[in-house]
């Protein structure tokens, strides 16, 4: 073989080896694109199933309760007016009719505030045990007459005609009813020679005139 040939097929040979070193297979060459899609494809699944945010999740928040309005003082105009007591009265006794020994009983309200005269006056006669009798219906608390000040209330005292049972007596004491244990300093009376039947006597309740007072 001439020297000529033989290098032609070395060269040729040669050739051959170096395509096949540089050139990519087929597979080669989707391999690297495959590796590369599939490392771009978890970061572009990551970003798809990303949760909502908080804020887009949050439920509305509940709106505020209204607060209840103030209660509104009271407009009753009696809600700080008490029974009246012998401090806030001045008390006289006149007489009515002495046959039946009838004497009108009066109080004023001698205070700064208005007080409510209730149910009966608590009449003693001088030295004699126990009180005059009740006489008649008396109206609730809340009917009760009210008494600005200066104003007047009264109430007939009836001590009974002689029976030759009883005694007669110059004074009587008179205390309020006030539906309490207050103790009073009893208010006192000139009654002379007011006869007073054990069994007769008796007591109005409290009244808005002079009149009423005496015909019950």
């Amino acid at each position: 073989m001439s020297t000529a040939l033989k290098a032609a097929i070395a060269l040729a040979a040669v050739s051959a080896l170096a395509l096949t070193a540089c050139g990519p297979t087929e597979d080669g060459a989707a391999g690297p694109t495959a590796s590369a899609s599939a490392s771009g494809s978890p970061s572009a699944s990551t970003s798809g199933s990303a949760s909502p945010s908080k804020s887009a999740s949050a439920k509305p928040s509940k709106s505020a309760s209204p607060t209840k309005s103030p209660t509104p003082g009271s407009t009753d105009p009696d809600h700080d007016v008490f029974p009246c007591s012998t401090f806030d009265m001045t008390f006289t006794a006149s007489l009515a009719e002495p046959t039946t020994s009838s004497y009108l009983l009066k109080i004023t309200n001698k205070g700064t505030k208005a007080c409510r005269a209730l149910g009966h006056p608590v009449v003693t006669f001088g030295d004699l045990d126990g009180q005059a009798t009740e006489r008649g219906a008396a109206p609730g608390i809340e009917d009760a007459i009210r008494l600005e000040p200066g104003q007047s209330a009264y109430a007939g005292l009836m001590g009974g005609a002689k029976d030759g049972k009883g005694k007669t007596v110059n004074s009587i004491a008179l205390t309020m009813n006030t539906e309490s244990d207050l103790k009073q300093t009893p208010l006192k009376a000139s009654t002379p020679g007011l006869y007073v039947s054990p069994d007769k006597n008796s007591v109005t309740a409290w009244m808005n005139n002079a009149e009423d007072a005496l015909s019950l």
